[in-house]
């Protein structure tokens, strides 16, 4: 890392990001609940358009910064920090290279969903997957872990108003230090990554907490972002764990209270 990192957090009392609406309960009663507030982003790059993206529109920068790097479109370790343009009035991120890049569209224009299992991910990923090992650069003990759940769950979020959104957070072994939320796991951990990006935070001693499922694309994702320890609440998928371990990442799934699953890198967990 380089300075201090700017501590950063959803917006609980962002009245564009929730909205209060009259529904009747099961006994035909009204009532008002929230709903989470989603809508369409485009993310270019230069001149070609990516993806557009259904979220809560919450820093759009980071997300457009974070899919274009997670998504292997943009090497930042080859590029010099690119200008990135948010246009409100058309829901569109625009980022601006000075080099030209080398991507090529692989797919025609794709809508990437609010639905878990959509998120998009390139085939040149997959094929270069062998190269990104990532070093035994970290450690955590097992009260670590458990005071870290403990601090998470405490936290504001939009969850606990409306629920209907995931969450992703970037730790330290001691405490929460960037929380992101949105319609889609992969959203959050795209703003994730367009944040450390941005402020040139280190990844090396952080930890990647999820509440959604640890699946081949949040494994793929973090392991873009050079994380070496994930966690999450949830379950996993086969290929996911498949993943996780060629890649030396260590995954700790089911991580409820007192409890946890290690499903790969067990040497970095002092037991």
């Amino acid at each position: 890392m380089r300075g201090v990192i700017k501590k950063i957090s959803p917006n609980i009392n962002n009245s564009s990001l929730i909205k209060k609406i009259s529904v009747y309960d099961e006994t035909g009663k009204s009532t008002e609940t929230f709903a989470i507030v989603e809508k369409p982003i485009s993310i270019y790059l230069n001149d070609t358009h990516i993806v557009t993206a259904m979220t809560i529109g919450d820093y759009p920068e980071y997300l457009a910064l974070g899919f274009l790097a997670n998504q292997n479109i943009i090497s930042f370790s080859e590029q010099d920090m690119p200008e990135v343009e948010y246009h409100k009035d058309i829901e569109t991120v625009v980022v601006r290279t000075e080099k030209k890049t080398n991507f090529e569209i692989q797919e025609k224009k794709k809508i990437k969903t609010s639905g878990c299992a959509n998120g998009t991910i390139f085939g040149n990923l997959l094929e270069n997957f062998e190269k990104y090992k990532i070093l035994n650069s970290s450690l955590i003990t097992k009260e670590q872990i458990f005071k870290l759940y403990k601090k998470v769950n405490l936290l504001p979020s939009l969850y606990l108003k409306s629920g209907a959104i995931h969450g992703c957070l970037l730790c330290d072994t001691e405490n929460p230090l960037a929380f992101f939320e949105d319609v889609g796991r992969h959203n959050a951990i795209d703003k994730l990554a367009g944040f450390m990006i941005k402020e040139k935070i280190l990844p090396h001693d952080k930890i990647l907490y999820t509440t959604g499922r640890l699946t081949s694309e949040m494994v793929i994702k973090a392991v873009m972002m050079k994380l070496p320890i994930i966690a999450s609440r949830s379950g996993y998928t086969a290929w996911g764990v498949d993943l996780a371990r060629k890649s030396n990442i260590t995954m700790i799934g089911r991580l409820r209270g007192r409890t946890f699953t290690v499903l790969s890198g067990k040497e970095r967990i002092r037991i």
